[in-house]
């Protein structure tokens, strides 16, 4: 009986350490995806900015400029390109909307990223676009990869539609978690003129038959939990310029937005929130189930060969009895 208990004990114990490498290599890719209809909002601010009044070409100084992000998952788009790519692909429609004290539209450019549900990688497909403009991105944007490692990697900036390295600068505490902070520098580059102005008529053709170019730069900044490459927190120190031409009235530039963006308070509240519960997911299939398993795995076998010991041992004999002397008649 104790050998079958025993035999019992080893199967399970062979299943659980075969359980574990399963879960972190092959359940891992296959469950921890962003999700195909994933939506969710942001909202940054620059408080004391600079802002281009159209109305009269001069640059002044605002109490709050103001950037909604959007992004909103694809699923027919996705499922579309999935039937060529043979991965599971998202595809994340954004929209970047500035608006000014007035509550008045400044900017607003539409994108559309394509990436690889697990790695993040980007993924290059009809429709990959920014502002209209079909754009192939090399590098990741919005999100780093499930465990982020402490190294630099490729971003893609929307701006200038090219893709340059940001830099990790080292592990930080944000609001209680451990954090990689990561940070780019995109010099003065010219860039597009975007296609909605804020000006009734102005059109990018029509600048651009003055002579004005449109600059920008920016030193981007980002704080990302690695266990779920998700940024808790991102600000940017963001400058654009209108150069040269004929709309300038002779001067050489003036400033179209200059400030400090930032993720507003309470948004970074729902965001580090909804990381926490996020990153206790993601360490159930890199950590918690796997070395849960194979725990459970050695302790079952240890088991097994107690009582295979037991089963083994000689058991010690039975001492003769004392046989009672038969009566003899005389």
């Amino acid at each position: 009986m104790r050998r079958k208990a025993s035999l019992t004990l080893l199967a399970c114990a062979v299943f659980c350490a075969a359980l574990a490498p399963l879960l972190r290599w092959y359940a891992f890719p296959r469950l921890a995806r962003i999700p195909a209809n994933q939506y969710q909002d942001m909202v940054l601010e620059a408080r004391g900015a600079t802002l281009l009044d159209y109305g009269t070409m001069r640059a002044k100084k605002v109490s709050r400029v103001t950037i909604v992000q959007t992004l909103k998952g694809n699923v027919e788009a996705a499922r579309s390109i999935e039937r060529t790519a043979g991965r599971p692909v998202v595809v994340w429609d954004s929209l970047s909307y500035v608006q000014g004290p007035d509550g008045k539209m400044v900017s607003r450019v539409p994108e559309r990223y394509i990436f690889d549900a697990h790695s993040q990688a980007p993924v290059h497909a009809t429709g990959e676009s920014v502002d209209g403009d079909p754009v192939r991105r090399d590098g990741i944007e919005f999100k780093w990869p499930f465990l982020t490692q402490r190294r630099d990697y490729e971003y893609f900036d929307a701006q200038t539609r090219t893709t340059s390295p940001i830099h990790y600068q080292g592990t930080r505490n944000f609001r209680g978690l451990e954090v990689y902070y990561f940070e780019q520098t995109v010099p003065w580059t010219k860039v597009p003129m975007p296609k909605t102005m804020p000006v009734q008529g102005i059109t990018p053709e029509s600048v651009a038959r003055t002579g004005t170019t449109r600059w920008y730069t920016t030193v981007r900044r980002f704080w990302v939990e690695p266990v779920t490459g998700a940024p808790v927190y991102g600000e940017e120190i963001h400058r654009e310029e209108l150069r040269g031409g004929t709309l300038l009235g002779g001067r050489a530039k003036v400033t179209a937005f200059s400030g400090h963006v930032k993720m507003r308070e309470d948004y970074i509240e729902h965001t580090v929130a909804l990381v926490r519960h996020n990153r206790t997911l993601v360490l159930a299939l890199t950590s918690y189930a796997p070395w849960g398993s194979l725990a459970v795995g050695l302790l079952l076998l240890g088991l097994s060969l107690a009582l295979e010991a037991r089963a083994r041992r000689p058991r010690d004999p039975t001492p003769a009895q004392p046989q009672e002397p038969e009566p003899v008649s005389a």
